[in-house]
C-alpha cells in the first residue's frame, strides 16, 4: 500500500530556520578570537542541559537553560562575562539571522497552500520574537513550544504537539530539522522526517535513520510536488469541537503519533 499523501510539515527551529551560530559574530566583537568557539561551546552545552532536565523531571524553561549554558561556556573558555555582556548576548540570541533560502522556501510553500509550522524547545516568547524580528510571521501557521508538556525533545510528548495541533496521523507530517538527534527522534515518534545535514556530518549510527537527507531547506519542496492544496482551517477544527474531540480521543492528555484524531 503506498504512503499517505504528506500534508503538512513542521520545522524546528534552532539550527534549522534560525543559526545559532550566528550569535558569534557578537560573540567575536566582545572576545576577538573567542566567538566561534563561544558560539558552538553555547550550543552545545545549552543542549546538555535540556537533556537533563528533560531526564531528570526537573525541567527549567529554555530561557533560563541558554543563559546557564552561556555562563557555562563562558567560564569554560576562561572569559570575562560582565552582566552588560551577558545581556547583549541574549538579546541577540532572540534575534538569530535566518539561512539564506529559508524564507524563499516558507513563501513557495504558502503559496502551495501547505500547512507549515514550528515545534521547537524554544519558550513561546522566545520563539514569537524570533519569528517576527525574521520576518517569518506571516509565513508561519503555526507555533508550537514544549513548555507546554513541561518536557524537551526528544520525549515523545514533545513530538505529540504537533499531531494534536494538526489533527493528523504523524506519517503525513514532514518533520524537519537540521539536528540530526531531532531528526531521529521525531522518526521514532512516526512522523515522515528531513534531516537538513548542514555541515555534512556522518549520520548517526543507530538503527533507525530519519526518512529523507538533504542539506538545505530547498529539499522540503520536492517532498510537496504533488500536494493538493489544503488551507489549514480545513485541518484544524473550531476551537469548541476540537476540545470536545481531544477529551474523547485522549481523556488522558497523554497520545502517540499514529493516530491524532482517535479514529
Amino acid at each position: 500500500m503506498p504512503a499517505p499523501p504528506l500534508a503538512a510539515v513542521l520545522f524546528d527551529a534552532y539550527g534549522t530556520l534560525f543559526d545559532v551560530y550566528s550569535v558569534g559574530l557578537l560573540a567575536e566583537q566582545l572576545y576577538p578570537g573567542q566567538g566561534d568557539k563561544l558560539a558552538v561551546a553555547w550550543r552545545d552545552k545549552q543542549i546538555d542541559y535540556s537533556r537533563l532536565c528533560s531526564m531528570s523531571g526537573q525541567y527549567t524553561p529554555f530561557w533560563e537553560l541558554t543563559r546557564c549554558a552561556l555562563r557555562y561556556s563562558a567560564q569554560r573558555l576562561a572569559l570575562d562575562l560582565s552582566r552588560a555582556d551577558e545581556d547583549r548576548l541574549m538579546n541577540q540570541y532572540r534575534h538569530l539571522s535566518l539561512f539564506p533560502e529559508n524564507r524563499d522556501v516558507l513563501s513557495e510553500l504558502k503559496s502551495r497552500g501547505i500547512p507549515t509550522g514550528i515545534l521547537s524547545n524554544g519558550d513561546p516568547e522566545m520563539l514569537n520574537v524570533a519569528v517576527k524580528s525574521s520576518g517569518l510571521d506571516g509565513l508561519i501557521d503555526l507555533v508550537l513550544s514544549v513548555h507546554a508538556t513541561r518536557r524537551y525533545k526528544t520525549d515523545p510528548a514533545a513530538y505529540a504537539l504537533g499531531t494534536a495541533a494538526l489533527r493528523l496521523p504523524a506519517r503525513q507530517v514532514l518533520f524537519v530539522s537540521s539536528n540530526g538527534w531531532d531528526a531521529i527522534g521525531a522518526t521514532w515518534f512516526g512522523y515522515t522526517t528531513l534531516w537538513v545535514n548542514r555541515h555534512r556530518l556522518p549520520p548517526e549510527q543507530l538503527a533507525t535513520q530519519p526518512t529523507h537527507v538533504g542539506q538545505s531547506l530547498r529539499d522540503v519542496l520536492p517532498l510537496f510536488e504533488n500536494h493538493p492544496k489544503r488551507e489549514l482551517h480545513e485541518l484544524i477544527p473550531p476551537p469548541a469541537s476540537r476540545r470536545a474531540a481531544d477529551q474523547r480521543a485522549d481523556p488522558a492528555g497523554i497520545r502517540d503519533g499514529s493516530d491524532p484524531a482517535g479514529t
